[in-house]
């Protein structure tokens, strides 16, 4: 059963944590599917794997960039499909996916500084809980680590 790993973002922005997870997906030999909100998000999330650290990249791509199947990270904003194969969705728009097409472990990342999107995640859980999957919640330090969270 698909494992869901809730992430909320107190001290640190989208663009900084995301890549810092996707790190941990690809060096696990995992591909992953980043589903954005918009084709700009996609856009920047691109610019962002590249220029994120002075010494490290993610290998990825996006809609524009094609060939889905040879990335072993993909951004994209349409959820229909799972173009590269992946066995990691990371969910950075607050959706909840109607099917998980067979992935393994979705990384669900919100910013738990936004009351909204605090209110929605909440509402994933409850979701997720009543379809008996397992499930973790994570919440940043004042430094930006993760640290798991009894709930």
């Amino acid at each position: 059963m698909t494992e869901i790993s809730f992430y909320q973002l107190t001290s640190s922005s989208m663009e900084s944590a995301l890549p810092r997870l996707l790190e941990k997906a690809y060096a696990s030999g995992k591909r992953a599917l980043v589903l954005a909100a918009n084709d700009e998000k996609a856009e920047e999330y691109n610019r962002v794997f590249w220029t994120y650290h002075p010494n490290r990249f993610l290998p990825h791509g996006s809609a524009k960039d094609g060939n889905a199947g040879e990335q072993p990270i993909f951004i994209t904003t349409d959820f229909s499909q799972n173009p590269n194969g992946s066995e990691i969705l990371a969910v950075t728009n607050g959706h909840e996916p109607a099917d998980f097409i067979g992935f393994s472990r979705i990384l669900d990342i919100f910013d738990g500084k936004d009351a909204a999107a605090l209110e929605k995640a909440r509402a994933r859980w409850k979701t997720y809980k009543s379809r008996d999957f397992t499930l973790s919640y994570f919440q940043q330090d004042a430094a930006g680590k993760w640290e798991k969270a009894e709930i």
